[in-house]
């Protein structure tokens, strides 16, 4: 998976198509991410006893890996995420746009 944690990405696809926020969870397992601000759900939670608050809660849920893409900080575009070797033997992401090193 080419997006990780607190990486900036932009929704290109849902409801929430054109937004763009940080990703605070990555489920590699699950190709999905969960990013602040985008793709809330309303849940209908049952009280129990008094830990918790009866009634609709709205959160965020995780969307698919495949609806975003990665904002490049240099030159401000989303783009595709390519891989490439260093002198030294780390492989780092680059920017498909720009070839600027993102990690």
């Amino acid at each position: 998976m080419n997006i990780r944690k607190n990486d900036t990405v932009l929704v290109i696809a849902g409801k929430d198509r054109g937004k763009k926020g940080k990703v605070r969870f990555a489920y590699p397992e699950e190709e999905k991410v969960l990013v602040e601000g985008i793709n809330f759900i309303k849940r209908h939670t049952r009280a129990v006893r008094q830990a918790r608050q009866a009634g609709i809660i709205e959160r965020e849920a995780p969307i698919h890996v495949s609806n975003v893409m990665l904002l490049c900080s240099r030159c401000n575009h989303p783009t595709r995420v390519g891989f490439h070797s260093l002198e030294d033997g780390r492989r780092v992401r680059i920017c498909r746009s720009c070839g600027e090193v993102i990690d």
